[in-house]
């Protein structure tokens, strides 16, 4: 049983240094470390080790468990004699390789503001005392072994890791930079909600001993930021990637375009920034991305293991762009700029030579911007065009995007249209039935899921909150958690679902606040159904986990929703009040009781 979390942080009083004994190490594991040379290490080393010794045994445990995690980890084997605590002189050891040395990197500037140690970061071979970052791999399987645990160990694949706790050292071993990364993200879950204060806060900085191996169940696991019906700007969208990355979601999907704004700069078409991007819902500013903006938000993503897939939403949902090109709308005529929230009244001319042309630069210039193999082109609610020629316009677009090099994914609706290699197809249904969509698995499309009535989160928790929509139900933490992926849709098999998507729609979401109040905590719940196995889903389990994290975004100064649900700590140990969450999403961050 994983200890139970308690608020707040706790020092430990100054203690003399045990004498250290010299000879081989001891069977104590707490005891002064020596040269595995069997040379006598140097005093100076000998005294920390025993210090460190020391103050060990006085402290009480580490104040989060090791099973405290979110996404459950696949694996974790707690020791509880094993807990490390960083020391101030601590260094960040990692492989010798530059990707590995960036995470590295973010590893010290995570850690850096609360705890205020310098944390150098040094590139040297683990095993090492400190924290150590290795990219390693077992001969032959691609799995990677440690002495901590008895018996084989999972192939951890392209975003697994490894996670040792011993009192000497914190080891993460992965194959690939990500994995590294996704081990980072453990480590700071496992040492105490203080570490998300952005000035230095004296505490001892524990971490619970024992293993963890982890890795994902589906490869695509992502969020939707809809920056189309309000824009935000880029220093709102690093901010989302930065909550996507914390519970190890991969893809950021940005809906681009819509009939209230077209936000992405094209040069081969300015007018769909400079005209099709000047409105939003309820008549504000709007805004659009320049090219240079669009690669920071794609930069700073990449760097963060997280892929950024653009959509350009066609043929419907083009009143912005119609706006701007009236030549391409069916009657040649630009319609007026649009700032309500209705759909499906607007669309490209299908029979028009001049919309393929359109559709090819437009995609064509995204594809060049994005590193990442998906373009999605949208494709829903175009309820104007007839079948035939929707189908035709789909097939066409599929080819468009398959001349950038590119994977097109797009809304289930597409479906009926004829298969292209490798489709994904965005399924945003309530049922768990739809013929359609499992045709065309079938064929051998594969399968995002992002059902309306669990994972959309515009969606409103209950009836009084303030903001979203309630056509898919209301979607509260339990309900975003409910459900299997792996057999949610009738007639497609777990092996086809590519993986899930957490989409938030803005028509009412105006602020950064609004955006994190809606996101959270219902965005680790859906994180979990992505990352961790079957076996782990465990709604009183997930709660009590996820209970936790209310003092670390409180800390870190992250809005979220204090759902009822969850039972968020109350009081801490010394009787002073503990974070609790906003209870409205336009505060910028929690207030004490």
């Amino acid at each position: 049983m994983p200890r139970e979390y308690t608020p707040g942080v706790r020092t430990v009083p100054p203690t003399a240094p045990r004498p250290a004994e010299p000879g081989r190490r001891p069977l104590d594991p707490t005891g002064p470390a020596v040269d595995p040379t069997g040379h006598e290490p140097a005093a100076a080393d000998l005294a920390r080790a025993a210090a460190r010794a020391a103050a060990d045994r006085l402290a009480p445990p580490a104040p989060v468990g090791l099973g405290d995690v979110v996404p459950a980890p696949e694996r974790v084997e707690p020791d509880p004699a094993a807990d490390f605590t960083l020391p101030a002189d601590a260094a960040v050891r990692v492989s010798p390789d530059p990707a590995a040395r960036d995470v590295a990197e973010q590893l010290a500037d995570l850690l850096r503001p609360a705890t205020g140690y310098p944390l150098p970061v040094t590139d040297a071979a683990p095993p090492a005392e400190g924290l150590a970052l290795q990219l390693s791999a077992a001969p032959g399987d691609g799995s990677v072994a440690g002495p901590a645990t008895p018996g084989p160990v999972a192939e951890l694949g392209a975003e697994g890791y490894r996670l040792d706790v011993t009192p000497d050292a914190v080891r993460i071993t992965a194959a690939t930079p990500a994995g590294l990364l996704h081990g980072v993200q453990t480590l700071r879950q496992l040492l105490p909600p203080a570490i998300e204060s952005p000035t230095p806060v004296a505490a001892r900085w524990a971490v619970p001993g024992g293993v963890i191996v982890d890795r994902p169940r589906f490869p695509y696991r992502g969020a939707m930021l809809d920056v189309a019906r309000h824009f935000f700007g880029v220093a709102d969208v690093l901010r989302v990637i930065d909550h996507l990355a914390r519970y190890k979601l991969n893809h950021l999907h940005l809906h681009l375009t819509d009939d209230q704004g077209w936000r992405i700069a094209v040069d081969g078409w300015p007018g769909l920034a400079t005209v099709g991007g000047a409105t939003q819902v309820g008549g504000g500013p709007g805004g659009a991305y320049s090219r240079a903006d669009y690669r920071r938000i794609v930069s700073y993503a990449a760097r963060r293991h997280v892929t950024v897939v653009p959509e350009i939403d066609l043929p419907g949902h083009t009143n912005a762009a119609l706006t701007a090109y009236p030549q391409l709308a069916p009657d040649g005529v630009a319609p007026p700029p649009y700032t309500g929230t209705e759909v499906g009244f607007s669309y490209l001319d299908p029979d028009d030579e001049r919309t393929y042309a359109f559709v090819a630069d437009v995609l064509g210039e995204v594809a060049a911007l994005t590193p990442g193999p998906w373009l999605h082109i949208g494709g829903d609610e175009a309820f104007k065009v007839p079948a035939d020629a929707y189908a035709r316009f789909v097939e066409r677009a599929q080819g468009i995007v398959a001349g950038t090099g590119k994977t097109v994914v797009g809304w289930h609706q597409i479906a009926p249209a004829g298969h292209a290699d490798g489709r994904v197809l965005q399924w945003w249904g309530t049922t768990g039935d739809d013929p359609a969509t499992a045709e065309a698995v079938r064929r051998g499309a594969r399968v995002i899921l992002s059902p309306g009535n669990h994972a959309y989160l515009d969606m409103k928790y209950a009836p009084d909150t303030p903001i979203g929509h309630d056509w898919a139900g209301l979607v509260d933490v339990e309900r975003a958690y409910g459900w299997d992926p792996g057999t949610h849709l009738a007639g497609v098999p777990a092996d086809a679902v590519l993986g899930v998507e957490a989409p938030l729609w803005t028509e009412s979401v105006t602020s950064l606040a609004e955006i994190e109040f809606m996101l959270l905590p219902r965005l680790p719940a859906l994180a979990e159904l992505g990352w961790s196995p079957r076996h782990t889903h465990d709604w009183a389990s997930f709660r009590r986990r996820l209970a936790g994290h209310g003092p670390r975004w409180h800390t870190a100064g992250i809005t979220f929703h204090p759902a009822p649900e969850i039972p968020w700590p109350t009081t801490g140990p010394t009787g002073l009040p503990s974070p609790r969450p906003a209870s409205q999403p336009t505060a910028p961050t929690a207030d004490l009781p």
